[in-house]
């Protein structure tokens, strides 16, 4: 079986030349300069000045699960995050694999949403750090797996030169050295992108690991709030939860009594 993640780099290298065909590099550079001249919200600070450090995901669909909430609003449930607690907002814009657009960030802060908000994407090309701050985001993630540290170092220093934060993922120990191309924030993701095994236990080895001023993000697997306790203990400041409150039938409450059994047990 192909190794999940290679497939989704190479439909992701096929959708972004269909995405240039559409809107030229040209054009997407003269609508993004005027943005420009306008700052984002950090979401680094925003992690580490919470209480919680929720990162609330707005996820529809995934690879391993299949559809979660299809019928899920960008205008609606991003929105309610917002209003519950959480301190920055995670948007899958991948609509293969993960059911979702770059509108999806529009409609969200069209509908209200002030907080940082990460463009949840697989990036492997420049074009789409310009689709990102076009659309609204005030970070990028960006995955060790998929990219070599050469090519994340030149698309790190874009996404700064258009006032993006970045989010670098990692996995296992070797990608760690990713990490001195210092991010705005550290992301250990407890889920193999190729296998989707999933083991919360990953951000807890490799936390000792990163940077001692990073600011980590444990990203996938993290449904108690005991573990974002645990974690916030083992230096963490961000945790990236979706699917936990997704498959509920109301994600904003979901999240707002998630923080209150975070707060209750502080």
């Amino acid at each position: 079986m192909q190794d999940i993640l290679q497939e989704i780099v190479a439909h992701k290298r096929l959708e972004v030349e269909q995405f240039k065909a559409q809107l030229s590099e040209r054009e997407i550079h003269r609508r993004v300069e005027p943005l420009l001249e306008f700052g984002v919200s950090s979401m680094a600070k925003a992690l580490t000045a919470s209480e919680s450090g929720i990162i609330a995901e707005f996820k529809r669909k995934s690879p391993s699960k299949g559809w979660i909430k299809k019928e899920g609003k960008a205008e609606e449930i991003p929105l309610s995050y917002q209003q519950n607690g959480a301190a920055a907002l995670s948007i899958l814009t991948d609509e293969m694999y993960f059911g979702g657009r770059d509108e999806f960030i529009s409609k969200a802060r069209q509908a209200g949403v002030k907080i940082p908000v990460l463009y949840k994407n697989f990036v492997i090309d420049e074009y789409q750090l310009f689709q990102a701050r076009l659309c609204g985001a005030s970070a990028v993630l960006l995955i060790a797996a998929d990219l070599k540290k050469t090519a994340c170092k030149t698309l790190l220093k874009t996404a700064h030169d258009l006032g993006l934060e970045v989010l670098l993922e990692m996995h296992s120990e070797p990608e760690l050295e990713y990490a001195e191309l210092e991010p705005d924030m550290c992301g250990i993701n407890n889920r193999n992108l190729g296998s989707f095994v999933t083991d919360v236990q990953n951000s807890f080895r490799l936390a000792q690991l990163l940077p001692k001023d990073a600011v980590k993000v444990s990203e996938s697997g993290i449904s108690h709030p005991d573990t974002v306790k645990a974690l916030r203990l083992a230096g963490f400041r961000g945790f990236l939860i979706g699917e936990n409150f997704m498959k509920t039938a109301d994600p904003g409450s979901a999240l707002n009594e998630f923080i209150k059994e975070i707060n209750s047990q502080s």
